[in-house]
C-alpha cells in the first residue's frame, strides 16, 4: 500500500450506489477515473432513474427515465465504469425504509464489493444557497444500513439466504462522498476535464454545455488559479474490515 489512502496494493471491487443519474460522476466522477486508471474495477448502482429531473413539460416520467439512463450509461462509459444498474425506485420518492434496505443488501452481496462509496444522510444544507436533495440522504442512510449490519449477518433479510442463496458480505470499507465532515481529501486535477466530459453526456440535465463547464472550473482550490488549477474530491473514509 502506497501512503495514499487509495493506494490500495490489489485491484479493488468498487461500488457506488447513490440515488440519480448524473450523481456518480457530479459527486466523485474524478476519482472514479483515478480509481479505474489505477486498475480498479468500479460499477454503479443508481437507486432511481431520476425520472423527475426536467423542466420540460413535454416529457413524462417513462421518457424522463428512458433518457436518463441512456445519459448515464454514456457517461459512465467515458469513465470506463464496469457496469451500471437501476434499482428502479421513483425519484423523489426515495425512503430509508426496510424495502430499500434489503435491495441495497441484495446488490451487495451479489456485486461482494471491497469499496463501497455512498453519500452522506447527515447533509441537509451542502452550502448557503442549497438543499441537499431528500434521496441522497435516503440514499446514504439505507446503503449505510445495508453495509452494517445486513449485508454482513445471513439472519438480516434470511430470504436472500435462505431463498436467493446470496452469502453474506462485508465491505471493508465505505467512502462517503457530499460530506461536511471529510477525513480524505484527493488531489484530482488530471481527471477533471474528463469528468467534466462525462458530465456534458447528462444533457437533459445540464443546459448550457459551457456553462457547466465554467462552473465545474470554477471549483479549484482556492490556493490555485485558472492557469495552474487545481481540484479536489473528498469524502469519509470509514475502514470497516
Amino acid at each position: 500500500m502506497t501512503d495514499t489512502p487509495d493506494g490500495w496494493s490489489t485491484p479493488q471491487r468498487i461500488l457506488v450506489v447513490l440515488a440519480h443519474p448524473d450523481d456518480p460522476e457530479f459527486f466523485c466522477g474524478a476519482t472514479t477515473l483515478r480509481w479505474i486508471k489505477a486498475g480498479h474495477e468500479v460499477r454503479y448502482c443508481l437507486l432511481t432513474c431520476g425520472d423527475k429531473g426536467t423542466k420540460d413539460i413535454s416529457l413524462d416520467t417513462g421518457e424522463l427515465c428512458r433518457i436518463r439512463q441512456i445519459e448515464q450509461r454514456t457517461a459512465a462509459s467515458v469513465l470506463g465504469v464496469k457496469a451500471v444498474r437501476f434499482l428502479g425506485y421513483e425519484d423523489g420518492y426515495l425512503v430509508p425504509d426496510l424495502q430499500l434496505r434489503r435491495d441495497v443488501t441484495r446488490v451487495i452481496r451479489q456485486e461482494r464489493p471491497d469499496i463501497l462509496v455512498t453519500c452522506d444522510p447527515t447533509t441537509l444544507f451542502p452550502d448557503n444557497s442549497r438543499l441537499n436533495h431528500p434521496d441522497h440522504r435516503a440514499a446514504g442512510q439505507a446503503t449505510l444500513d445495508a453495509v452494517f449490519p445486513a449485508a454482513r449477518d445471513h439472519l438480516n433479510f434470511i430470504e436472500l439466504w435462505r431463498d436467493e442463496h446470496l452469502e453474506p458480505h462485508i465491505v471493508r470499507e465505505v467512502w462517503v462522498c457530499g460530506t461536511q465532515q471529510p477525513n480524505v481529501i484527493l488531489d484530482v486535477t488530471e481527471f477533471w476535464e474528463t469528468k467534466i466530459l462525462a458530465l456534458y453526456e447528462h444533457k437533459s440535465q445540464i443546459g448550457d454545455p459551457q456553462q457547466l463547464a465554467e462552473r465545474m472550473r470554477n471549483r479549484r482550490t482556492p490556493d490555485s488559479t485558472p492557469e495552474q488549477p487545481r481540484y479536489e474530491e473528498k469524502f469519509r473514509r470509514l475502514i470497516l474490515g
